[in-house]
Parts: structure tokens; sequence; C-alpha cells
């Protein structure tokens, strides 16, 4: 089912739904697929430690949690009604404030809010109708919004999808880096090891992310949403397609010279269709003066996003930093 078919058959279901009032918050222990409206599953001590990802899923109505690549929690969701959809795209938490008021729908309570973008988009707790009805936010069961607010930080990544893609780990020796010497690997290892996510209600000063169009043979580095350097890369096998994919770091790899991704595909073609992860990153080459400015800013939760679409306003959104869109 695509997105439209979800959104006319939630529509046409809307009235029986209204009947029901609010839906009251529900701690289960249930795969997601089978969570019903106002559940969740939360388990943090599959993976302690770690980069948290999240995953919102549109047509599932579903909010996946992801740390170090073990899904720790899952919970229903409401996304935008028709006319205020929620934008897809991949998306850095840039403010938390635990008792925010909105500025623009009447000063209406949003709990727990993790901001995606400036112009209004966040993680928060309201209702749950069972089916999309906010004004394009991600609305959460409040006790789950309060356990989801406990472990994300400021910089960290959120996936918008059409599609939900567990995340897989990689090794690669130094992504769109190329191959360097043990040494200033050392360095980096060691500079990953001393990172955190930044917590607060500020931006992160340093929440690097790296945009690659093949469209474009373009690299992009950010800063938060400030463009740090650009460049070009070298595709290999130019006429494949390299992928929607987002990359997270979680640190260094067994071998002396491996970084540690995790790696979600987010790919609308058949599973058979594309290359792997590895296949991916082995096709990218970066410029020299790119992958300097890449490996100044390898930190943990960096995230690398791979397009193939051209590295327009779609993908450079400004102080909202939605790294990749896609048409809504």
């Amino acid at each position: 089912m695509n997105r439209r078919q979800f959104s006319v058959i939630a529509g046409s279901a809307a009235a029986l739904r209204l009947t029901l009032g609010p839906v009251w918050a529900q701690l289960v222990d249930k795969p997601a697929d089978e969570l019903k409206n106002g559940e969740f599953d939360w388990h943090p001590e599959r993976s302690p430690g770690g980069p948290v990802l999240i995953i919102v899923s549109l047509p599932e109505q579903l909010v996946h949690v992801y740390r170090n690549g073990v899904r720790i929690g899952a919970s229903t969701c409401s996304t935008g009604k028709p006319g205020h959809s929620t934008p897809t795209g991949v998306f850095k938490i840039l403010q938390k404030d635990k008792n925010h008021h909105s500025s623009t729908y009447n000063n209406a309570p949003m709990p727990n809010m993790n901001r995606l973008t400036w112009s209004g988009i966040a993680l928060h707790a309201g209702q749950l109708p069972g089916y999309p009805a906010s004004h394009g936010c991600v609305r959460l069961p409040k006790e789950f919004s309060a356990l989801l607010f406990g472990v994300t930080k400021v910089g960290m990544t959120v996936v918008i999808a059409d599609d939900a893609s567990q995340p897989v780990s990689v090794t690669h020796p130094g992504m769109v880096l190329g191959d360097y010497a043990a040494r200033e690997f050392n360095a980096v290892d060691t500079a990953i090891k001393a990172t955190e996510y930044s917590e607060g209600h500020e931006p992160a000063p340093r929440s690097p992310s790296v945009v690659v169009s093949s469209a474009d043979k373009s690299i992009a580095v950010f800063d938060n949403s400030t463009l740090a350097a650009s460049g070009k890369v070298e595709i290999a096998d130019p006429q494949k397609p390299l992928g929607e994919r987002v990359f997270t770091l979680t640190g260094a790899g067994d071998a002396s010279d491996d970084l540690r991704w995790e790696a979600t595909d987010l790919s609308p073609r058949p599973a058979a269709a594309r290359d792997d992860n590895i296949a991916a990153l082995r096709r990218i080459k970066a410029d020299p003066a790119a992958r300097e400015a890449v490996r100044k800013r390898l930190r943990f939760g960096m995230t690398v996003v791979t397009t193939d679409g051209p590295a327009n306003a779609k993908t450079r959104s400004g102080p909202g930093f939605v790294v990749l869109d896609s048409p809504i």
C-alpha cells in the first residue's frame, strides 16, 4: 500500500474512529507489526549504549527506535493529515523541550518535543485517533514520548520514510575517505571515542553530516545546517543507481583501519535490484579536499546520506536541515 492509498483509507474511516475518543497509551510486549493504536514496546536493555536512530514509517504509522542497530522500542503514532503531510527525509534533532507549547496553534501543549525543523515539524506527545491527523508533526503516546525523550540527543538522526528498513551494521575502510594510513586512523578513532551527542535546548555546536549525490557527482559536508565544504565524487558504474541510504557512524571496527556504521537503505527499488551497502560505498571516491573535510569531522553519530537525486534545495534546506527530502 502506498502513502496516498493509506491516506484515502484512513480518511474513509475517520468518522468512525472519531467516536472512539482519546486513546490511552499502553506498554505491551509485542512485535512492532502487531501494535494497536496507542500501544508501544520499550526494551532499552537490548542495547544499553550507542547512537540512537529513529525511523518513522508513514504507511505503518509506526515509530521504530534503534540503538547501535538494535531495535529497543516501537510505537504507534499519528502523522500529518491531508493538506498538512509530514515531510519525508533525513532530519537532525535541532532542539529538545520537555514542556513545549506551540507558537502556531493556540499555544497547544507539545510535551516531550524533539524538533526536526524550525518550520514546526517535531516528535511530541499528542492524541492518537488511529489515523494521520496532525498538522505535520509526529504525535506519540505520552508515556512513550517521555521514554524517547530520555534517550534522544540534539544532533541525532531521525528518518521519516514511506517505508521502514531495519538498519544493518557495515564495516568499511574510511567510507568516502578512501584508504589512509593506520596512524591517521588512530587519531580518528581516539576522537570518535571522545565524542558524544550534545544535549540541551540549542543546536549542537558540531553535528556533522555528509550528502553524496550521484546525479550531481557531488559531496556536501555540513556542520549543523551550515555548508562547511563541498566537492566532487567519482562513482564507479555511474549508470547504476547509488540508492537512498543513511549511514550513522557508531565507532571503530575490529581491524586497525576500519570504521563501523549502521546503514539504512530507503531505496524504492526491489532489494534484488540494489547493490548492498558495502558495494555502494566502494563505488564512491571523493576529491581530496572533501575527504579531508569529512576526516576532520568524523565523530560518534555522524550521518552520511547517499541519494540519486540532485543536491539542490531539497537537500540543503537552511536552518531546518532536511538532509534528504522527497516531494509531498
